[in-house]
């Protein structure tokens, strides 16, 4: 019995029940699905993808709505500057997030929404692509309308991936690879291996951590019977060829730059500060908040029913779905032992189990299985999905029209809000002093600032240029010969950093960042005279080594 097979329409003999017919090797008899006995009648079906459809659009204005009304998070700032770029690749991450939001600016301008509409873009493409995944599998239109509102009931897609991110570019690109994969496995056409390394070279163009699904690509090629067809044919080998082609803009960056992106990152992969169960819980319990408290458990006992289904029988659909999510869901945890685990980190690969959860209980019936396992199963997902939504209204009103501080200094978007009172300081300062351009010396500053005056004064991060490699030329005519304003965190301003900067430093005062009564932040200025910052310092200073850089990463773990 090969892998793939479905029952067949053969009478007096009944093969194993799986998602996905045997790859085309020759020509053989018929295949069928079994009789999709979960699929509502047709009345119902409308019904239900209408109903769909509604809550699609309306939780789509509620993102639109966000993203425009919540001031961005530095490290959306931060990728803003790198849309303004002409830079193949950047020290933290590849360009596709530049890419997202120069065509988001490009509609909107400059603007909060403007920044963050290639995230509502990407969580409706990831959407269409669940749905095309799930219908192709179960036929079921049950499944699909879990599939694609499954998302909309966690947080982090139902509302923050109006977020931008490198984690918001690569999601689609991701989920398109497996329906890539989905389509090799149910037609068995070679063409689909090289789709499937197109949208894995994009993906990896847009966030390093595409290289996890690797391990779930290798057992979907090597685990079912079909494997030794696959590596006999040069199907596979060219997927690798065109992912590696499409992902060269990196490459070729980082040869250029000490494969600096590389290094950069291994400090993060290889980080141990022993183990901590504050980082554990952690981990834990991010998982809960952005994927649900209740679609989380849902998700899981999907994937590993899944997983079961799947190496049991060397199904390679089932095989690639539990794989692509357990993998890093494993590893995240093992590393969240010995150092913190950033909130967008484990995103990617919750699509890939929304998928697998939605086509668990047509796979239940088709088992076999109890009435009862079904509907229990059938409960739990709508369960999920109705409080999960609910729960991004409530997180939406809370940010958009309270005006109350419930979870004071660890909030989020608290925690990164207020920079405009900070501008507006750094505003008067040069004014006053009659000083043409701001000097940071982090990038959250830097960033921040440069977005709240958008162009209009020079913005210089002078300690961390290891960052800023191939970017353009800031405004140097306004910089050079020319008194600065240095707008800084306390205490960066007692940093020994400043031994290897000969400026001239006179007070200006404070000022406090603020979010809803509450300070966050005290923010000191100074006026800089004497002294014109090196925009390419040596490799060996100070204020370049990216290992430097990487030590802002480590501290933030060891802290943690």
């Amino acid at each position: 019995m090969g892998p793939g097979l479905a029952t067949t329409s053969r009478p007096g003999r009944r093969w194993p029940l799986a998602l996905t017919p045997p790859p085309r090797l020759a020509k053989s008899a018929a295949v069928t699905t079994a009789p999709d006995i979960t699929v509502p009648p047709n009345g119902a079906a409308r019904r239900s993808l209408v109903m769909a459809a509604l809550i699609i659009a309306a939780m789509t204005v509620l993102r639109i709505v966000y993203a425009s009304a919540i001031e961005l998070r530095t490290d959306e700032a931060y990728y803003w500057t790198w849309s303004k770029e002409a830079a193949f690749s950047f020290l933290d991450h590849p360009p596709m997030i530049a890419w997202f939001i120069r065509f988001g600016t490009a509609i909107f301008g400059d603007t909060a929404l403007g920044v963050r509409f290639g995230g509502i873009v990407a969580m409706l493409v990831m959407q269409l692509l669940l749905a095309g995944i799930v219908r192709r599998l179960t036929h079921d239109v049950r499944a699909v309308v879990f599939a694609v509102l499954m998302p909309e009931a966690a947080l982090y897609y139902g509302l923050l991936m109006a977020k931008v991110a490198p984690d918001v570019a690569m999601i689609p690109f991701a989920v398109a690879m497996m329906w890539s994969l989905v389509r090799l496995a149910q037609g068995g056409h070679g063409r689909w291996w090289l789709a499937a390394g197109l949208f894995a070279g994009l993906s990896m163009l847009s966030k390093f951590t595409a290289v996890m699904f690797a391990p779930a690509v290798a057992a979907f090629l090597l685990v079912p019977d079909w494997r030794w067809r696959w590596l006999r044919s040069p199907y596979p080998y060219l997927a690798v060829l065109v992912a590696i082609a499409v992902f060269s803009p990196v490459l070729i960056w980082n040869a250029q730059h000490d494969w600096a992106s590389f290094r950069f990152q291994g400090v993060r992969a290889t980080a141990n500060y022993g183990i901590s169960l504050r980082t554990i819980g952690d981990y834990i319990g991010l998982q809960f908040g952005l994927v649900g408290f209740v679609m989380l458990p849902v998700v899981l006992t999907g994937l590993v029913m899944t997983a079961w289904r799947g190496y049991r029988t060397r199904e390679p659909v089932a095989i690639l779905l539990s794989t692509a999510v357990l993998v890093p869901f494993l590893y995240f945890f093992f590393k969240s032992m010995t150092l913190r685990v950033g909130d967008t980190w484990p995103m990617f690969m919750w699509p890939v189990g929304f998928a697998a959860a939605a086509v668990n209980p047509v796979m239940l019936s088709r088992e076999n299985w109890s009435a009862r396992m079904i509907r229990s199963s059938i409960f739990w997902i709508r369960t999920a999905i109705v409080s999960g939504i609910a729960f991004v209204v409530i997180v939406f009103l809370y940010y958009v029209a309270a005006p109350w501080n419930l979870l004071g200094r660890i909030d989020p978007i608290g925690a990164e809000a207020g920079y405009e009172q900070v501008a507006a300081r750094a505003q008067a300062a040069l004014d006053q002093t009659g000083a043409t351009w701001i000097a940071t010396t982090d990038y959250r500053t830097y960033a921040m600032m440069r977005w709240l005056f958008r162009g209009r004064v020079p913005v210089i991060e002078i300690n961390e240029r290891g960052r800023f490699q191939d970017f353009g030329d800031p405004g140097m005519d306004r910089i050079s010969g020319h008194a600065g304003i240095y707008v800084g965190r306390e205490p960066d301003n007692r940093s020994s950093l400043w031994e290897n900067i000969p400026a001239r430093r006179e007070p200006l005062g404070q000022v406090e960042r603020c979010w809803r009564g509450l300070v966050i932040d005290t923010y000191v200025l100074e006026k800089l005279t004497g002294w014109t910052p090196e925009l390419s310092p040596p490799k060996n200073s100070p204020l370049f080594q990216w290992r430097v850089l990487a030590g802002e990463f480590t501290s933030l773990a060891t802290f943690a």
